[in-house]
């Protein structure tokens, strides 16, 4: 398989679209048409990963987080990140990431952790919008079904946990066919009335092309009348952080420990306990101090990220307990999702896990 390949089954699972405005997610270096000998996966591409793909005849590193996050105007070797860039290229090694995208999907980095720590009724903390349209199509009575299954079977018509959803409404559709028109119904030069239905149906904003291609394919009219919106609507099923419930509420210094162990780091850096039970927990991957607000105003007993600063600490105010338990310590699980992906779409495939350990932070 070529590394397109590769690529296309991630993005199946977090697209592309799903990434924030300042990330740098997809292809870093390298050719997509490069045949792919194997996938190292790993949380940081540093110059030691470079290694252990050469060494493991790898010539695909995966990685969460993008080695180029900002423009680079000479790669002249000063830097980690000039150094690293410069020993793949020169081996053939080609660098994709999956950031923040993996982050916003429902199934990505967070879901990790709410089932480390066993959690039950997971859900997105913040969930995004204007990452949904909806189509509006008109059809003759007969053929709606057809067109219908085939845009379900595209990816429209998902809401939560519901599947092909949609509206029809019946009516009347008129016409007239031009000189150069090769009208379905009717003659061209005079009026045609048809009995049609108008179908909607809501679409991942990615999807557009996809959506609007498989429509004109499976709609009989020479000329298809449809209309895309953009929707205000927030997906539920796509955004930053998750929230989720214990089995059993629990004293916050047991859990402190159980998350400890559970998350398996070193260090927890923690605002005052507030003597209440530990039920609900918001949580967020990497750095997540942007949705507290949004924690709190669910009510959550604590807030679970990393890469807190000794002022925004002061936030909690009391209402809640802030747990910085470490940038790499909340995404280290990271590297079993993207083996979890890939496997099941290549299970006979090189698939290695780094074996080196790139936490720029080290505890006494």
């Amino acid at each position: 398989m070529n590394v397109s390949e590769v690529i296309k089954e991630i993005e199946s699972f977090a697209p592309l679209a799903y990434q924030e405005s300042y990330d740098n997610a997809g292809l870093i270096v390298g050719s997509p048409t490069m045949m792919v000998t194997g996938i190292l996966i790993c949380l940081d591409t540093l110059e030691e990963i470079i290694d252990e793909a050469i060494q493991k005849k790898c010539n695909l590193v995966v990685a969460h987080h993008p080695i180029v996050f900002s423009g680079l105007k000479k790669i002249t070797g000063k830097n980690y990140v000039e150094r690293v860039l410069i020993k793949a290229i020169k081996n053939d090694i080609a660098i994709y990431a999956a950031h923040t995208n993996l982050d916003n999907v429902h199934l990505g980095v967070n879901k990790m952790i709410g089932e480390k720590l066993g959690l039950q009724n997971l859900k997105i903390l913040s969930p995004k919008k204007q990452i949904l349209k909806k189509l509006y199509t008109y059809a003759p009575n007969e053929y709606i079904e057809q067109i219908q299954r085939a845009l379900f079977e595209a990816g429209a018509g998902n809401i939560g946990n519901y599947a092909d959803c949609s509206f029809l409404s019946e009516g009347i559709g008129t016409f007239t066919g031009k000189e150069k028109s090769n009208p379905f119904f009717g003659k061209k030069g005079i009026q045609s009335r048809e009995n049609e239905t108008k179908l909607e149906m809501i679409f991942p904003s990615h999807l557009e092309q996809k959506i609007l291609q498989v429509l004109r394919t499976a709609h009989p009219y020479e000329e298809v009348a449809y209309e895309v919106i953009l929707l205000e609507n927030y997906n539920q099923d796509i955004g930053s952080g998750m929230v989720g419930t214990l089995s059993q509420e629990m004293e916050e210094i047991d859990f402190l420990y159980f998350l400890k162990e559970k998350m398996q780091t070193k260090c927890i850096r923690h605002t005052q306990l507030l003597g209440k039970k530990i039920k609900t927990i918001a949580f967020c991957g990497g750095a997540g101090s942007f949705l507290l607000p949004q924690a709190k105003s669910i009510n959550a007993d604590i807030f679970i990220t990393g890469d807190y600063k000794y002022h925004e600490f002061f936030d909690a105010e009391k209402q809640i307990i802030i747990a910085d338990i470490g940038h790499f310590e909340s995404e280290q699980f990271t590297l079993q999702l993207f083996h979890t992906i890939l496997k099941e779409k290549f299970p006979t495939f090189a698939l290695h896990l780094t074996e080196i350990t790139t936490n720029p932070v080290n505890y006494l």
